[in-house]
C-alpha cells in the first residue's frame, strides 16, 4: 500500500515542511521539501504558504496524514502532533542511520537528544533560557558585523586568533563583541570566538548524555561550517583524564530533520494504528 504523509516543523525562526511517500512498510522517500523564514510574519500564514509550496512540488492528489511538530500543535488542518525530540530523532536517523544523538540548534534554544537505533528518545538536555547558544544570537552578531548568514561559516574558518565572548548572557555577550570591534579584533576572529563559545555549551550538553554513535547536528545552523569545526575541536579536547570521542555528522537536509521525522511518525501512525483518513485532497484547494 502506498500512502503520503506530510510533516510540518514550525520553529521559532522558520517553518519547514517535508512530504513523504511510503511504499509498503519500509520504503520511505522524501518527495518534496520547502522552508521559509518567519521574519515577524504570522506563523499560521507562513505555514500555509510553505505547505502549499511543498504539496505543489510533491505533485500529489491527496495526503493521508499531516503531522506537526515544534510550535505547530494548534493548526486546524493537522491530523496529529508529535514532540520535537521524537521527530528530530527520527529525522536524524532517516538522514544518517548511524546517528545516536541529535544536537538541534534552533533560533532560540539548543537541545541534545540521545536515542536508540529505532529513534526512541533515551535522554535529553537543553540550554538555559538565555539565547547566547542559539541561532538568533549568532544572527544578531553577524548583523552587527555586517556579515550575511551565508558568510559566517567561511569567515570563521579564516580566523587566526579567536577571542571568545566572556559571558553566557546574550546581552552581555553582544557587549563583548562591540568591545572587540572597538579594539580592532578582526571579524574572522570574532566569529570564530563566538562559535567556540557556543560550541563549549554544546559540548557540555552532548557529554552529559550517554550514547554510542555519531551526534547529528540539525536545525538552522547545521550548515554553518565554522560552528561545526568549533564543535568538533571542542569535542576533541579532553574532559578530565579521559577524552570523550564523539563524531559530529550532519546532512544537506538537516534543517528538515524535524519535518521529516514528523512525516515519518505520521506515516507510521496512519499505517500501523489505522488513524487518519485523507487529511488533504486536491479538491479542497
Amino acid at each position: 500500500m502506498t500512502h503520503i504523509s506530510a510533516g510540518i516543523d514550525a520553529g521559532s525562526g522558520a517553518v519547514k515542511v517535508a512530504v513523504m511517500r511510503t511504499d509498503g512498510d519500509t520504503e520511505e522517500t522524501v518527495i518534496a521539501k520547502e522552508s521559509a523564514r518567519i521574519r515577524r510574519r504570522e506563523v499560521a500564514k507562513v505555514v500555509d504558504e510553505v505547505f502549499e509550496a511543498a504539496v505543489a512540488a510533491a505533485d500529489v492528489d491527496e495526503i493521508h496524514y499531516i503531522a506537526t511538530t515544534g510550535e505547530g500543535a494548534d493548526f486546524p488542518f493537522a491530523t496529529g502532533h508529535f514532540y520535537g525530540m521524537t521527530t528530530h530523532a527520527r529525522g536524524a536517523l532517516y538522514l544518517d542511520p548511524r546517528a545516536r544523538a541529535v544536537l538541534d540548534v534552533g533560533a532560540l534554544h539548543t537541545r541534545a537528544v540521545a536515542m536508540d537505533a529505532r529513534g526512541r528518545v533515551l535522554d535529553y538536555k537543553m540550554t538555559s533560557q538565555c539565547a547566547s547558544g542559539s541561532g538568533q544570537f549568532l544572527e544578531n552578531i553577524a548583523r552587527y558585523l555586517g556579515v550575511s548568514h551565508d558568510e559566517i561559516g567561511a569567515l570563521s574558518l579564516e580566523a587566526k586568533k579567536p577571542e571568545k565572548v566572556s559571558s553566557i548572557c546574550a546581552v552581555l555577550a553582544e557587549t563583548d563583541v562591540i568591545n572587540m570591534v572597538s579594539r580592532g579584533i578582526t571579524t574572522q576572529d570574532i566569529l570564530r570566538g563566538v562559535h567556540e563559545s557556543m560550541a563549549d555549551r554544546f559540548v557540555r550538553l552532548l557529554r552529559s548524555l550517554q550514547f554510542d554513535g555519531p551526534a547529528f547536528v540539525s536545525g538552522g545552523l547545521a550548515s554553518d561550517v565554522g560552528l561545526l569545526s568549533a564543535l568538533r575541536d571542542g569535542l576533541a579536547k579532553k574532559a578530565g583524564p579521559v577524552a570523550v570521542s564523539i563524531e559530529v555528522v550532519t546532512h544537506a537536509d538537516a534543517i528538515f530533520a524535524g519535518a521529516i521525522g514528523a512525516a515519518l511518525c505520521g506515516g507510521f501512525r496512519y499505517r500501523k494504528l489505522g488513524q487518519g483518513g485523507v487529511a488533504w485532497a486536491a479538491a479542497q484547494v
